[in-house]
């Protein structure tokens, strides 16, 4: 339908995300119809994560809009560089993807092609990854106000993505907010295995599957995630529209319950950008093969220098937390405005916290919740600046023997060890000297005297 561009837009004094009608359909009036309708639409739904639009106008007879310019990349590419998500952190996207999705239905519009590379992502410093949904091409009102399929399709063709396309879409049957939850729910299982739930080298063969088979099993690629997270998606990806569940927020609800993570919205439940992850094939870093019993996993490379062998028995522990500056260059976008940017610490001096007893929490103390880490990574006063990219329960360290492991609590912002990020609730074994990043610049270096 339409090519965007990276563009300056002289008006508004920055850069924007420009939609151009591609020239082959421009002299076609119901495209153009459709392209011009697809900026009233967005204009008419206000949402956070609903991408905004600047302005939709003609410049030589050529249809434009004009956008926010999102330099994150897409879903999409996310999955396709580095494969399954943890599961907070897909949930960190399915969660306001589905509120956005509920306020266009509110409206009256279903978006209708509801897939990985319609969710956009943008990163900045100071602030989470936001995560907009974008191009409503293809929406259509379930009042259509005076238009007629016709306007919008020819008779007998399909309009959307086979992959992620609800039954009632593809037979041309109504279409309602639920088959954007159908899209979503094929969205969540893409986000969690890598891959799209009927992989079919046809087209055609790719919508029968959609009509008539069940929906896969996340767990059989998966085996670290629930049973209850199958439930869910099966309901959420029903044949019948009327089996689903009543909104795509009530479904991405169930999803983060069926995971285990706390109601969208709650304190810790925001996703910090961060640089690459993950192994590259396919897998989290250090992904396990079992949920409720996780068994402790090797993802360390023993620091340079260090001899090969060493003593597991004998010596005492220490967490030494510090602040790291090339963690902090790292995780953030270089083209934001200087008012976005969160500073590094001037203050970084080094806390000490020696290990004893089973389990320590890491987290920042909070008296009211009755929360008392015992890593505790609340700036003391005139002491370094708290890293508010830290949870108040973020992880935990368990002794095991002689050594020590640490385990995710389900943040969404997520633990790095030794610059790979770790799958929630896996136990992953430490070395001496391995490092812990988490936050904004907290790093935990785990040393043995």
């Amino acid at each position: 339908m339409a090519a965007v561009y990276r563009a300056y837009h002289e008006g508004m004094g920055r850069e924007v995300a420009l939609k151009v009608l591609a020239a082959s359909l421009a002299g076609d009036q119901a495209f153009r119809r459709r392209f011009v309708r697809e900026a009233h639409l967005v204009a008419k739904v206000e949402h956070p994560h609903i991408i905004p639009v600047y302005e939709a106008a003609q410049e030589r007879d050529v249809p434009f809009i004009a956008m926010r310019l999102v330099r994150g990349g897409d879903l999409r590419a996310m999955v396709s560089r580095d494969g399954a998500m943890p599961a907070g952190r897909a949930a960190a996207f399915l969660s306001p993807v589905a509120s956005a999705l509920d306020t266009a239905h509110e409206a009256g519009l279903v978006h209708r092609d509801v897939k990985p590379a319609n969710m956009l992502v943008d990163v900045g410093r100071g602030r989470p990854e936001h995560v907009y949904l974008s191009d409503f091409g293809l929406a259509r009102g379930v009042d259509t106000g005076g238009l007629t399929a016709g306007d919008l399709t020819t008779p007998g063709q399909f309009m959307g993505t086979p992959e992620y396309a609800a039954p009632e879409q593809i037979t041309g049957g109504d279409v309602s907010g639920r088959a954007d939850q159908y899209g979503l729910g094929c969205v969540a299982y893409t986000l969690l295995t890598g891959g799209v739930p009927y992989p079919r080298e046809q087209a055609i063969a790719v919508m029968y599957a959609q009509l008539y088979d069940p929906p896969p099993l996340v767990t059989a690629i998966r085996r670290d995630l629930p049973g209850s997270v199958n439930k869910v998606l099966a309901r959420g990806m029903e044949k019948k529209a009327e089996d689903r569940y009543d909104s795509c927020t009530a479904f991405a609800d169930a999803l983060r319950e069926a995971l285990g993570l706390p109601p969208w919205g709650a304190e810790g439940t925001f996703s910090y950008p961060r640089g690459p992850r993950g192994d590259g094939d396919g897998q989290p870093a250090g992904y396990s093969q079992t949920h409720m019993a996780p068994r402790p996993i090797e993802l360390t490379r023993r620091p340079p220098g260090r001899q090969s062998g060493y003593d597991t028995v004998s010596g005492n522990w220490t967490a030494v937390v510090a602040a790291d500056r090339d963690y902090y260059d790292s995780v953030w976008a270089a083209d934001v405005q200087p008012d976005e940017i969160v500073s590094f610490p001037e203050v970084t001096s080094e806390r000490r916290f020696p290990l004893s007893g089973s389990e320590l929490l890491i987290g920042r103390r909070s008296v009211s919740k009755g929360i008392l880490p015992e890593i505790d990574l609340t700036a003391p006063p005139g002491g370094p600046k708290t890293d508010t990219g830290v949870s108040r329960l973020h992880a935990k360290l368990v002794r095991q023997e002689a050594n020590w492991s640490v385990i995710d609590l389900g943040t969404e912002n997520g633990t790095l060890v030794n610059g790979r990020e770790i799958p929630s609730g896996t136990l992953v074994s430490l070395r001496d000297g391995d490092r812990i990043n988490l936050g904004m610049w907290t790093v935990i270096t785990i040393t043995r005297d």
